[in-house]
């Protein structure tokens, strides 16, 4: 047998999870937003000149994914300094993660505006840098929370990361009704640079800092971003529930683009943060205030499974299922309290961490994998003359590198 007919015969051994009419509608998909947040007419000037430099021959996604490795990373240094999210950080790494931000802000705001020059947007575009922008969202907010020395109110950080992880989702859930991802004045642009700005005070004056007394007010100084991102969730929400619960869908009976109920999404991601509170609550061992950066990551990962496929089923127009297999991470960490932790809750909570990565690692590769078999391109190269087919570009070829032939 040949190398190009094992290869061939070990992906169509791989369950699929796109089917045929799902990729056909994501293929005919168009994105459509709407709204203009009330900074990013100040930046698109920046924006304008920064994609000018960027040579032709890059790809979209491959600017995406460079800045999401760039925050990721600087986050990490966070979390590594700080596990307890309330020990004091090195001003450098500090100072890093706010350039590791100010990279990713940039790079996301650019890859439209490359694929535009480059004559490469696609579906696939959109999906892949939705799915880096929910990534970015868990290591976003637990930066921010580290850098104020939140783990000192494990609760309230724990509401903050959740918190944030919702709004994001509700602002895909209205999506998946309306057909349209609205803007509102205060939005991700504001969000970021306030979490930038954060990271460069605290650099400079020390997370103590966040632990000083406002006049007047009697309350600490880390109290006010808390207030205001409070008040910034209650605006969001208050924005996506009215096209939710008000206006309806663009379906039949108002219902969500693929004809389904406009309520059923609240389930699956309502599950997830019950069960990474009650875990919190009732662990003997105080996970959450022990281990909360490993906490919000294990379920930050979950999370952004969950909005991935709540963004697949809006642009491929299909239902989105209940059940998830990732998860079965958090299923281990109840049923080890349910037998009243016979097995570490620190090591399961670490299994099911890594498991629930490795899940939406491994999703988000297969389904990019189907598109870019589908329409006949590859994710992290533009090629000289686009493939028009909706084969692969070239017989047992991965669709992230490029085919050399002998």
């Amino acid at each position: 047998m040949k190398t190009s007919d094992k290869t061939m015969g070990l992906q169509s051994s791989v369950t699929k999870i796109l089917s045929e009419s799902q990729l056909k509608r994501l293929s005919e998909h168009k994105y459509n937003a709407g709204g203009v947040s009330i900074l990013e007419p100040l930046l698109q000037p920046f924006w304008r000149w920064l994609v000018e430099q960027i040579p032709l021959w890059i790809a979209p996604n491959l600017l995406t994914i460079a800045g999401l490795v760039m925050n990721v990373v600087s986050t990490l240094f966070l979390i590594y300094y700080s596990p307890d999210a309330k020990s004091e950080l090195p001003a450098w790494t500090l100072l890093l993660a706010a350039l590791g931000l100010f990279l990713y802000q940039s790079l996301d705001a650019i890859d439209g505006k490359q694929a535009r020059r480059t004559q490469t947007s696609s579906a696939l575009g959109e999906l892949f840098d939705h799915g880096c922008d929910s990534v970015s969202m868990v290591f976003v907010t637990l930066g921010a929370t580290i850098a104020i020395n939140l783990g000192n109110a494990p609760y309230w950080l724990l509401f903050e990361n959740f918190g944030a992880l919702f709004v994001f989702y509700c602002a895909h859930w209205q999506t998946y009704l309306s057909g349209m991802l609205k803007f509102g004045k205060l939005d991700v642009t504001e969000g970021q640079l306030t979490v930038i700005s954060a990271y460069i005070l605290t650099a400079i004056f020390g997370s103590q800092m966040w632990q000083v007394p406002v006049p007047v007010l009697g309350v600490e100084l880390r109290t006010l971003p808390m207030i205001f991102s409070i008040v910034g969730f209650l605006i969001q929400l208050r924005f996506n529930f009215s096209i939710i619960f008000l206006e309806g869908g663009s379906g039949k009976n108002k219902s969500t683009v693929a004809g389904t109920s406009t309520i059923f999404p609240v389930f699956p991601v309502a599950l997830v943060m019950g069960v990474g509170v009650m875990v919190a609550v009732q662990s003997p061992s105080q996970l959450l205030e022990n281990h909360p950066c490993l906490y919000l990551l294990a379920f930050g990962m979950l999370l952004v499974k969950i909005i991935n496929r709540l963004v697949v089923a809006h642009m491929t127009k299909s239902e989105m299922d209940f059940w998830d297999p990732s998860m079965i991470g958090p299923a281990l960490l109840v049923v080890n309290q349910y037998f009243d932790c016979v097995v570490s809750e620190y090591l399961v909570l670490w299994l099911a961490m890594i498991f629930m990565t490795v899940d939406v690692c491994w999703y988000s590769y297969l389904v990019c994998q189907e598109i870019c078999s589908y329409l006949g391109i590859y994710c992290f190269i533009i090629t000289s003359k686009p493939h028009k087919s909706k084969a692969p570009p070239s017989e047992g070829a991965s669709p992230f590198m490029p085919h050399r032939s002998k």
